[in-house]
């Protein structure tokens, strides 16, 4: 069941971190995220988004290794985006592009009745019924082709036909109203793409356009400024042989980690319901996604990150699609102060408290803290 999401939200999103790297910075050797006017640690949007949809993607899977219909992930570890273009205009019944085929030698049939043939390629008899015929589907994925041409080194003669037939299958450009459909059905597959858009222009893969997600976030700021320590670390290995004898056997690398002491930080966060219409962004959508803010990181752990938790979400629901506040008004009702002596430093979320004006929450809105 999809209920209409009808209401506006603001979010606001509090999380800690301890002995941790919450969000590495690779233009500055992975050091912790800082703002270096006022020394507030940072973790980018991107980088909340990323846990939001490991988690919908873990919850989701069913049996097999596959995701739940509607909950696939769009941006995920090791995904060709293409792939999922040609899925979607082929399940809407969408030729992306023109068939070809080319007939087998009689001296190739039994060396293409031995070969497993990928996807996009098939064997059929020609019109008379009299001789096989290598086929190129109209959707087939040329450079998954040729990729598995690299991986698989099928007979030279077998690899040359394919080529051929590959080279005479023609590509086709959708039309305006068969783009829509196919960026209606990548909002139907996949979570993260009705939840937070995507730009879905490919040179590689038939366009499905582009989706403005109705769930916004922005950066996370520490609360406080942070400390940010670096480590020297030994593995008791080298990893070749040279390195090994450079050392006369005594096998050591040295290394180093970065981390942030304690922070806590905050992220604020939009819902709106008039793009959720668009994408089809449901109430049952925003659930899970409250769900996965509440709990992303209790499987994201690693020992780079530390030890990371939700400390707070707070939801401000409007009466109505517009809104009944502004966001930021809304937002000055919250406050996470230091309980402990500010002059010292924090080291735990004992030394913080959440603040919360309910009497000023203007009329048409309700509060409600998750966490």
């Amino acid at each position: 069941m999809n209920t209409p999401l009808k209401n506006r939200y603001d979010f606001m999103l509090v999380f800690d971190v301890r002995d941790g790297n919450p969000n590495g910075d690779p233009d500055a050797g992975n050091l912790p995220r800082v703002d270096p006017e006022t020394g507030r640690g940072l973790v980018t949007d991107v980088c909340l988004k990323r846990k939001v949809r490991n988690y919908v993607q873990l919850s989701k899977t069913v049996e097999g290794g596959k995701s739940m219909t509607g909950f696939d992930i769009y941006i995920k570890e090791k995904a060709v985006l293409g792939r999922a273009h040609f899925k979607a205009f082929s399940d809407e019944g969408i030729a992306t592009g023109e068939a070809s085929q080319k007939e087998i030698p009689k001296e190739l049939e039994s060396v293409f009745e031995e070969i497993s043939l990928p996807d996009g390629l098939s064997i059929d008899l020609d019109t008379n019924g009299e001789r096989q015929m290598l086929v190129v589907a109209a959707d087939a994925d040329k450079k998954a082709i040729q990729q598995w041409l690299k991986d698989e080194l099928p007979p030279k003669d077998a690899i040359t036909l394919i080529k051929a037939a590959l080279k005479d299958a023609k590509p086709r450009k959708p039309t305006a109203q068969e783009t829509e459909r196919g960026k209606e059905r990548m909002c139907k597959d996949y979570y993260d793409i009705r939840t937070f858009g995507a730009v879905m222009a490919l040179k590689s893969a038939p366009s499905c356009g582009q989706v403005r997600g109705p769930v916004q976030m922005t950066f996370a700021r520490s609360v406080e400024p942070i400390v940010t320590l670096e480590h020297s670390i030994t593995r008791m290995a080298v990893a070749t042989e040279a390195e090994a004898e450079k050392q006369s056997g005594d096998n050591r690398t040295m290394g180093r980690k970065h981390t942030v002491p304690y922070g806590v930080y905050i992220a604020h966060g939009f819902v709106s319901a008039h793009l959720a219409a668009q994408t089809g962004f449901s109430c049952e959508d925003l659930e899970l996604l409250w769900k996965a803010l509440t709990d992303m990181f209790e499987h994201d752990r690693s020992a780079a990150r530390g030890l990371m938790a939700t400390r707070g979400l707070i939801v401000f629901k409007h009466d109505s699609a517009l809104g009944n506040a502004p966001a930021h008004k809304l937002f000055e009702l919250v406050q996470v102060k230091r309980k402990t002596d500010p002059a010292k430093p924090a080291r735990e979320f004992a030394d913080y408290e959440i603040i919360i004006d309910s009497a000023q929450v203007p009329a048409g809105v309700t509060i409600d803290a998750k966490i």
